[in-house]
């Protein structure tokens, strides 16, 4: 999948709006992170932990400037564009941290914060002048739109081709498919049957991401149209090719003037003014889910990711090219929700990220831009516990599954804490593509009793997430 193209008004815009960055705080270099992942995977979570962490001093071991003593603080400031909407990290700390504890609402749309850090350098050119400030600005976007990029090298024709055969190789498209072949393309375009068209291919998106944890869906916005609900530019479907030239007012004309429009106003836009100006990407993914569901939804998320990472803009960076056309120079893969598996099968899920990443990370690391992977819980719901059963002993993880999980005829009631074996996962990756794997997987509660360090504030249990924070900016503070 190649790159998204860009026009020369698009790398005009980018680079005016990289230039108007740097002019906002000329003497602070700002480094921008962009946090993306497909439905579930916890990225709201994620900023919320990485803001909460830098601002009071969090458990990061693994973050070099905190432990080497360098680290004096963080704190949130407003950001200079005014466009966009803030993330709401204090409602969503509010609600992981209330009696009772809950989730906070995914990602619904794009959103940004500021983070001020300050650090001692260890660079004998900066650290005679003192602590040194660094902008961390965080982007917060959902993964469909990140599905939606490759569109932009695609046209209606070919992207109808390939969305007709992943219906066709589903169990979730029969009523779509129906409602297709009973239409005509080169028949009198109307407002009803395109209306009704996108109604049923919508129905069979979300049942292929609810049912079958699919993961290649776009267009992404059908999912999560938010503001564009009702539009035009998402009112059309996918139709297989005319049988011969298909007239302005045929119906096939009229759907592929529509899908041009979703990649006009809707595509384009969000890689020109936010995706194309990143410098570091993390990539959140609910592995286990795809687990859940068989060999064939694992595949699947590989050719998703695979497909991500073609459209990152990948290379090194540096100060003089940062100002007109940014390179995302690290991309991490995480896979997330480590804490619903016993830590024996970390590497594992590790292992198997690192097989799903493959191919695409040889292409990154060809381009200049280092990626890795690791499994990590921004916030840990669970701990570790040993049972004893007969003779025999079991690694398990203790926690609260949420009201309304089901696992073995049992129904959870949201308060009542277990001991779970989820099973083990096979030490050969490739095992996971073409076998099924017994596990029992639950969504727990967030966690109930949390500590408080010396300052007063709560510390979120985590795993590996000091890690994480260390691959994405602990070069920015050295």
């Amino acid at each position: 999948m190649p790159q998204p193209p860009t026009t020369l008004t698009d790398e005009l815009g980018i680079a005016l709006s990289n230039l108007a960055d740097a002019a906002v705080a000329p003497f602070t270099p700002t480094l921008r992170l962009g946090v993306t992942g497909l439905s579930r995977s916890g990225k709201t979570i994620f900023i919320t932990a990485l803001i909460h962490n830098l601002t009071t001093g969090g458990r990061l071991p693994g973050f070099s400037a905190m432990t080497e003593g360098r680290f004096i603080g963080a704190r949130l400031v407003e950001h200079p564009d005014q466009g966009v909407p803030r993330f709401a990290y204090e409602q969503h700390l509010k609600a992981l941290t209330g009696k009772p504890a809950t989730w906070p609402e995914s990602t619904r749309k794009i959103s940004q914060i500021r983070l001020q850090l300050k650090f001692q350098s260890q660079r004998w050119t900066r650290g005679w002048q003192g602590p040194t400030v660094l902008n961390l600005d965080i982007v917060d976007y959902p993964g469909e739109w990140l599905l939606d990029l490759p569109l932009l090298s695609l046209n209606y024709g070919e992207w109808s081709a390939a969305a007709l055969q992943r219906a066709r190789n589903g169990h979730e498209a029969e009523r779509f498919l129906n409602d297709i072949s009973a239409v005509d393309p080169l028949g009198e375009a109307d407002e009803p049957t395109a209306e009704r068209l996108a109604q049923a291919f919508t129905a069979y998106l979300r049942a292929a991401r609810e049912d079958g944890a699919l993961s290649t869906l776009p267009p992404g916005r059908f999912l999560m149209p938010g503001d564009l609900e009702g539009s035009p530019a998402l009112t059309f479907a996918p139709l297989p090719p005319p049988a011969g030239a298909a007239r302005s007012a045929s119906l096939h004309a009229m759907m592929e003037r529509r899908y041009e429009a979703y990649k006009a106003l809707v595509v384009r836009p969000f890689f020109r003014d936010h995706f194309a100006r990143l410098d570091r990407q993390i990539v959140l993914v609910d592995t286990l889910r795809a687990l859940n569901a068989g060999p064939a939804a694992v595949a699947d998320l590989e050719t998703a990711l695979t497909d991500i990472l073609a459209c990152f803009r990948q290379g090194d960076n540096n100060v003089l090219t940062r100002l007109v056309a940014r390179r995302i120079d690290r991309i991490l893969f995480a896979a997330t929700k480590a804490d619903h598996i016993h830590s024996s099968s970390h590497d594992r899920l590790e292992a198997l990220m690192n097989r799903l990443v493959a191919q695409a990370g040889t292409r990154a690391k060809f381009a200049g831009a280092m990626t890795k992977s690791v499994a990590l819980a921004a916030i840990r719901a669970t701990r570790e516990s040993v049972v004893a059963d007969g003779g025999d002993k079991h690694e398990v993880i203790v926690g609260t599954p949420q009201a309304g999980e089901v696992l073995d005829g049992v129904t959870y009631d949201g308060m009542t804490e277990v001991a779970l074996f989820p099973g083990d996962l096979p030490a050969d990756p490739d095992k996971l593509l073409s076998e099924p794997v017994a596990l029992n997987f639950l969504r727990f509660q967030p966690p109930g009793r949390l500590e408080k360090n010396a300052g007063g504030n709560v510390v979120l249990p985590h795993i590996r997430f000091d890690r994480a924070l260390e691959f994405l900016i602990g070069d920015w503070l050295r």
